[in-house]
């Protein structure tokens, strides 16, 4: 029989990517409401230290690590605390625990997809914050959320700010507006964009990110991996899916209904209201980010994106409207090449001149299965991987 308290149901979570940026904010928000939240099992990549210490604080009735060594480094430190498990089929049975109510998936790269189709097979309601589930597998995982009637809630702030505004009026959309900060360079010129430094890249003007997807920000290539997880999510085409640049990040996404209305999502830039909402849909809860003062607010701007200074955002509608195996490509490209950049190898504008190489090389294969689209993923790795080198 499910808990109760005179709030309602306490809500048991399973937390992937506890370690990361998400997962620490996730449990910011479950400190904040303890009474609501519980925290069943917890899996991350390869931070034994940091996971020991969750496992401490939250008591988890499991934790899974997805690298093997620090799974017996964890093993070592923490015993019989509870139950540890390895690699995806750990985190796959985390996220098909009975006792959970929600999965909230924020680890980072494809390792989410599999977990998260756990997760829908075993009826569980998914917050999602893993991009790549999406953008390389949309087909395949919708799908299935459509045979089991699973939900999905998006965690990400412009797809929950979305999700948020389409409350009753899903039938009358006519188009989704995606806002863009336009990241640190938006005012850069081709010349200074040459000339981006690491650290330049990894500070961004309004949110507080991991450093992966900082760079994506700046690159606006987060935005194309949103506009391709829009698509998915909404069952909305292409054409239909815009961006604008809003620099000051207070509009976190728009809809426009048929009729000519816009319904807009607005708040502070802070990533505890969007998790608190995935969490507690279609309920709310009192938010421990702070409040958004309107009169602070000298202005509000919106620009267009420049496509030419910010090529990514264009090779994502690109390989978006192609489909099969191209937005797996297109991820995985990025992915070795943001991390080449990271590692002081290439410049900040190679980073799309070698997404668009390594499209260019890739045989499409239309209506790919999970094995296909892993096969398409490791080899956009070891091409991107080979031309820097």
């Amino acid at each position: 029989m499910k808990e109760k308290t005179e709030n309602g149901s306490i809500i048991n979570i399973v937390l992937l990517g506890s370690t990361g940026s998400i997962g620490r904010q996730v449990l910011e928000v479950v400190d904040k409401h303890p009474q609501r939240f519980r925290v069943i099992a917890i899996a991350a990549r390869d931070e034994v230290s940091l996971l020991q210490e969750q496992v401490q604080k939250y008591n988890p009735l499991a934790v899974a690590l997805f690298d093997p060594k620090a799974y017996s480094e964890l093993k070592e430190k923490i015993g019989g605390q509870c139950r540890i498990l390895a690699g995806i089929d750990g985190m796959c049975e985390l996220s098909s625990l009975p006792e959970a109510d929600t999965v909230l998936v924020a680890v980072s790269g494809a390792v989410g997809i599999k977990p998260t189709l756990a997760a829908i097979r075993a009826h569980k309601r998914i917050a999602l914050a893993n991009k790549e589930t999406l953008v390389t597998a949309g087909d395949i995982v919708m799908k299935r959320v459509n045979e089991e009637n699973a939900t999905i809630i998006p965690v990400d702030s412009e797809h929950s700010a979305v999700f948020q505004c389409l409350q009753g009026e899903s039938s009358y959309l006519s188009k989704i507006w995606l806002t863009a900060s336009g990241g640190p360079f938006r005012d850069f010129t081709f010349e200074e964009l040459e000339k981006v430094t690491i650290n330049m890249a990894l500070k961004h003007p309004n949110w507080s990110m991991g450093p992966k997807i900082t760079i994506d920000s700046a690159s606006l290539m987060n935005k194309g991996l949103e506009v391709i997880e829009a698509h998915h999510l909404f069952n909305v085409d292409y054409d239909r899916i815009k961006v604008l640049v809003q620099r000051e990040s207070i509009i976190h996404s728009m809809v426009e209904l048929v009729d000519g209305s816009f319904l807009a999502h607005l708040g502070v830039a802070d990533m505890r209201i969007p998790i608190q909402y995935a969490l507690t849909w279609p309920s709310r809860l009192e938010s421990p980010a702070p409040s958004l003062d309107f009169t602070s607010l000298a202005k509000i701007h919106f620009e267009q994106v420049d496509n030419s200074r910010f090529p990514c955002l264009n090779l994502a509608y690109e390989v978006g409207r192609v489909g099969g195996t191209m937005p797996a490509v297109l991820n995985a490209a990025n992915e070795i090449a943001v991390s080449n950049f990271l590692n002081g190898k290439i410049k900040f504008t190679d980073i799309p001149r070698l997404v668009e190489k390594t499209m260019n090389k890739h045989s499409l294969v239309q209506h790919p299965n999970l094995e296909t689209i892993f096969e398409a993923d490791n080899w956009a790795r070891e091409i991107c991987q080979a031309m820097i080198s």
